[in-house]
């Protein structure tokens, strides 16, 4: 008896259901809320600077200063008020300032204990400006503070409540980026392809390919990996993706894969190409500007590495891709995969022919994927372009289908399709929102606003003072590959790390281009993991892959790449890369 009570224990254990990915973020939500109390608030002072881009260009950017962390602390007001009583008096250092005698007057006016940070601000005399003039006497330094959410609110209530953070996260950012520029972009391209699908004209042509090129399916996985790779190493493919999902996940399965390889072979190599590129302009490029190194140097190591890393990354691939082959049923998104299966099945058992109409969609499919790219990367189309690209698309693709009467469809049909494709990607678009949200619960990564990230960031570069060189490139590495759990903007994080890790690589004895090199390894390589990336929360929701189930395959190639990255920074570093 006590033998069948165990077993039916141990069956009961193994039923355990997978955390659905809002349950995940929301309990990192609320660790990062209760770290908020144990880590003060801290921020930098910030500067813009100018750099050559891959252009060729000289562009801007705004970056920390170096050794300007400070810990949020509470005004010296009698300190500050007599400073600035003397200032007063300095009409010359008022006139180069900028500073108008009439409003610091007005200021001052109301005593010491009147003054604060918001008041001094609107005259012109920032908390950074004050620090560079009279250093950290502008404190009170015996008490640090946090910047630590309430438990509920909003801007106009109270103040930012982190049981706020889906909509505050849903709303953050602008059309040009997260999260409401890429929640907006997977809604208008799952409506797109919601026609697309409906057309029947992708499933029509899968079995087409796959009737013709019998024997041939296992080309087309490295093929494929090697040129989302190339994508990601050339104009930093990324959000890019998604759309591109939607078509190679069904073509996936009916090889006999799953949705987890056409994931990798879609999003991960073009994120392993981002991280061995050698002129990506969101991240190579940004961060050798910031760094002060000649921008696209070490070329030629870079495109070596990619070559290696992506015809290694693409082999892994096709050991998991055969296991899946021969035993689909061990695949972790068997059951998700379903939908997709019994779709390709139904559409196969109908027989449909490939008819004109349906040649007709992939060719004006075909037709939009080249002025996408062509738009990228000759003219620096980003998210609102390719938005209104992927509407044409799906626009031209149900125009077609009501000429040629494909499914019967009409004017109505096309509208309808647009509707439930959008509806199908509507939670992707949240998780996106709630992604973001974690961010901003830990305070934001603006480094000139007070946060526990700030913090944290200034604390872990500390730590890498006074290693061994080759330990010090190390850390660094894994240091970047760990931030990007939270900042997922290759540009951002740049801006954020690169202004501390180019010197503290002088200080460790080894060039700043591996400083770069370890900041583009573990930002590209982990942006394939991390759930607050909107972009694989994107891909992920057209595949229909909860987050938990794809970290358990993706953890394990995580591993596998963090050792090519150790190899190559190993590499760097014995060869003194310049």
């Amino acid at each position: 008896m006590g033998k069948v009570v165990k077993k039916e224990r141990n069956k009961d254990l193994t039923k355990m259901k997978t955390p659905h990915t809002y349950v995940i973020i929301f309990g990192v939500v609320i660790i990062a809320w209760l770290l908020t109390f144990l880590v003060p608030a801290g921020k930098f002072s910030t500067q813009d600077i100018e750099y050559t881009d891959a252009n060729g260009e000289i562009s801007t950017r705004t970056v920390l200063v170096q050794d300007s962390f400070r810990y949020a602390y509470p005004l010296a007001q009698a300190y500050v008020y007599d400073q600035l009583t003397t200032l007063e008096e300095n009409t010359a250092q008022l006139s180069e300032l900028s500073i108008d005698p009439e409003a610091l007057e007005a200021v001052l006016a109301e005593g010491a204990d009147g003054l604060d940070q918001t008041q001094l601000d609107e005259v012109g005399l920032t908390d950074d400006l004050l620090y560079d003039l009279y250093g950290e006497k502008i404190y009170d330094t015996s008490e640090k503070l946090h910047k630590t959410a309430k438990v509920w609110g909003t801007d106009d209530f109270g103040g930012f409540g982190f049981l706020n953070f889906v909509f505050e996260g849903l709303v953050s950012g602008d059309k040009y980026g997260s999260a409401v520029g890429i929640a907006a972009l997977i809604l208008v391209v799952g409506g797109a392809f919601g026609i697309i699908m409906q057309t029947g004209a992708i499933d029509a042509g899968i079995f087409a390919f796959i009737s013709k090129t019998r024997g041939l399916e296992r080309l087309a996985l490295p093929l494929l990996f090697f040129a989302f790779s190339f994508g990601g190493a050339t104009f930093g493919m990324a959000e890019e993706v998604i759309p591109f999902s939607m078509v190679m996940v069904p073509f996936v399965i009916a090889l006999g894969y799953d949705s987890i390889v056409a994931v990798t072979v879609t999003y991960v190599a073009s994120q392993i190409g981002n991280a061995t590129s050698w002129m990506s302009p969101f991240s190579v490029a940004v961060a050798q500007g910031i760094a002060g190194i000649p921008v696209l140097s070490g070329a030629t190591f870079r495109i070596i590495m990619w070559v290696v890393v992506t015809a290694l990354s693409a082999a892994y691939l096709m050991v998991y891709a055969e296991k899946v082959r021969k035993q689909p049923k061990k695949s972790l998104t068997y059951q998700s995969d379903a939908y997709f299966r019994n779709h390709l099945e139904q559409t196969s058992n109908e027989q449909k022919p490939f008819l004109l109409g349906h040649k007709l969609i992939l060719v004006e499919m075909l037709a939009v994927l080249i002025w996408i790219v062509w738009g990228v990367t000759q003219k620096g189309y980003y998210i609102p372009e390719i938005a209104s690209q992927f509407f044409v698309m799906g626009l031209g693709a149900g125009l077609i289908a009501v000429v040629f009467k494909l499914e019967n469809m009409g004017l109505n049909d096309v509208a309808s399709s647009f509707q439930s494709g959008a509806a199908d990607l509507a939670g992707t678009a949240i998780v996106v929102g709630m992604a973001k949200g974690i961010l901003l619960v830990l305070g934001g990564s603006d480094a000139n606003v007070p946060s526990a990230l700030n913090t944290i960031l200034h604390s872990i570069g500390g730590l890498l003072n006074n290693v061994p060189a080759v330990i010090g490139a190390w850390f660094m590495y894994i240091f970047q590959s760990l931030f990007n759990l939270v900042v997922t903007s290759n540009s951002g994080q740049a801006a954020l790390t690169m202004p501390i890790m180019a010197p503290l690589a002088d200080l460790l004895g080894v060039s700043r281009q591996i400083a770069v090199l370890a900041y583009q390894l573990g930002s590209g390589f982990m942006d394939a993991f991390t759930p607050v990336s909107a972009s694989l929360i994107g891909v992920l929701g057209v595949a229909r892959i909860e987050w938990a189930k794809w970290a358990k395959f993706q953890i394990k190639m995580q591993g596998f790449l963090f050792v090519l990255g150790t190899i190559f920074i190993m590499i760097a570093v014995a060869i003194g890369l310049q």
